[in-house]
């Protein structure tokens, strides 16, 4: 499905910001992106939709590769026609417009699917917006936003979406909620996801592989269960020692001086 092979990004022609950087996600899987601010991981996202042409970005070097046809030189649009659509960081809501208006947005015209079918889909993973569908979307909790922006790529009918820190700045309670509502959406819609999540518990918990990004970089890949176990991704994501005791966030500073993947 989804093949980044050793890109290279730079930005306004000066800043390298990924520098070599290959991933793949097949067919039905959810691929973790896993790493610390600056890593690199919302550029990877940005050069596969697209996105990265608006921000002075571009891709220098490799090249992408999406159900056999490179896309690396394509504008978002005609990305999202192809079927990957990017789910992005922040609530990207339009807040003047009420939930229904927000969804229909994200629908696309010629894919034999009616607005109405599409909005019961939407509804029937995110039941509460349903009951708000006539309320303005800048009156929705941070929740309910993150909510509607996932219904909102499931309108375009993508066949991977991308999914930048849906976790960032929600409750407990709502991140389990909305994370257990993508697994399923995977499950069911056999739809593939590669999830940018810094919470790396949760994220390889309904993941089917990793990758870990470092400076622009992939310096750990391997399957979700695996990841969970490797004693690096512990100390440094986890935050867990070898004993099992969680860490004070000193000490996995300190720590971090001394990965062992960056020797």
């Amino acid at each position: 499905m989804l093949r980044v092979n050793n890109i290279e990004v730079i930005y306004n022609k000066v800043i390298l910001a990924l520098k070599g950087v290959s991933l793949q996600v097949d067919d039905g899987q959810i691929v973790a992106l896993l790493g610390s601010n600056g890593a690199g991981k919302s550029t990877t996202l940005k050069a596969i939709s697209g996105l990265l042409h608006t921000e002075l970005g571009e891709v220098s070097a490799g090249s992408i590769e999406f159900d056999g046809r490179r896309i690396d030189g394509r504008d978002p649009v005609s990305t999202v026609q192809l079927g990957v659509v990017q789910v992005m960081e922040g609530r990207r809501v339009l807040e003047h417009l009420t939930v229904e208006e927000n969804l229909r947005v994200g629908a696309q015209r010629g894919n034999g699917a009616s607005i109405a079918d599409d909005l019961a889909k939407a509804y029937t993973y995110f039941p509460r917006l349903k009951a708000m569908s006539k309320r303005a979307s800048g009156y929705l909790s941070g929740g309910e936003q993150q909510m509607l922006v996932i219904g909102r790529g499931l309108m375009a009918h993508p066949k991977l979406m991308l999914l930048d820190e849906p976790s960032l700045g929600l409750s407990p309670l709502l991140v389990q909620e909305i994370f257990e509502i993508i697994a399923r959406i995977n499950r069911e819609e056999k739809m593939a996801l590669l999830l940018i999540e810094q919470n790396a518990t949760l994220a390889l918990d309904i993941a089917h592989y990793g990758y870990v990004m470092e400076n622009g970089r992939v310096v750990l890949d391997g399957a979700a269960d695996k990841l969970r176990e490797n004693e690096d991704i512990k100390e440094f994501y986890l935050g867990l020692t070898q004993l099992g005791a969680r860490k004070s966030y000193r000490e996995i500073k300190h720590y971090k001086r001394r990965k062992r993947w960056l020797g």
